[in-house]
């Protein structure tokens, strides 16, 4: 991303209302379908940025081994410092990880950036899981929402449950559940995004909202994740949440 989409990336992932909806919806799938088994869990962000859900992870995981890893060396340390969890800077297209490393893999709103082999990264992601390792992603929704948004935090691709569910399967994965959500506000996303903002806003939609908006945000979201919770899946949405277990076999 822009050294400028970063800054307010670290200032603001804390205390923006998508990015709480966000880490909720993930972590709660996560504790949902894992296993309770106590210990190490070693777990990857793959792409973390500048560490907002790293250090969501650290605390809600704090017996667990937890690393870090993103293109941006600097978005590293601010990682590494937000989290008091180390942070390494590499390419998800090539980990610098060993065969089976981890037993848990997330990966936020990464495959979709234009620096990212979206099949490469995802082999990569099965390399380095264990056998029946875990895979939990996040990721815009639907090729025609493509905005100026994804422009400034260089997006190339958006997503859709059938074609994220294809592809985890090509890359070794078996979609456990597979959802949209961002449902509820939808449809104002996409006239901001469509009609209002292609024409007012160079930058990304991370943003401070006005605390009534943020507040209206928050609510809708939070009713969404206990649907999400309850394991129904919404029917569209802004994003595409998965989780995928690491099968054996590899398509060619």
């Amino acid at each position: 991303m822009e050294r400028c989409e970063y800054d307010k990336l670290d200032r603001l992932e804390g205390r923006m209302w998508w990015f709480a909806a966000r880490d909720r919806n993930l972590l709660g799938l996560a504790l949902r379908r894992l296993p309770r088994t106590p210990g190490a869990w070693p777990t990857l962000d793959a792409g973390c940025g500048t560490g907002g859900f790293l250090a969501r992870l650290a605390t809600e995981f704090p017996d667990r081994i937890v690393f870090g890893i993103d293109l941006d060396p600097l978005a590293c340390r601010l990682a590494a410092a937000k989290s008091a969890r180390p942070a390494c800077a590499g390419s998800v297209n090539a980990l610098p990880f060993a065969d089976g490393a981890f037993a848990l893999v997330f990966s936020l709103d990464v495959l979709c950036h234009r620096e990212v082999d979206e099949r490469r990264a995802l082999l990569q992601f099965h390399r380095c899981l264990a056998d029946h390792g875990w895979l939990i992603v996040n990721l815009p929704a639907y090729q025609w929402m493509m905005s100026r948004h994804d422009c400034a935090v260089h997006n190339v691709r958006r997503y859709t449950v059938e074609g994220l569910t294809q592809l985890l399967a090509d890359a070794g994965f078996r979609s456990v559940y597979v959802s949209y959500w961002n449902t509820l506000l939808f449809p104002l996303m996409a006239i901001a995004r469509k009609l209002v903002h292609n024409r007012i806003r160079t930058t990304s939609d991370v943003i401070a909202y006005p605390r009534p908006i943020d507040a209206f945000c928050r609510i809708l979201t939070r009713f969404e994740s206990l649907l999400l919770r309850a394991g129904l899946r919404l029917p569209f949405g802004g994003s595409v949440l998965a989780a995928a277990v690491k099968e054996d076999h590899v398509a060619d």
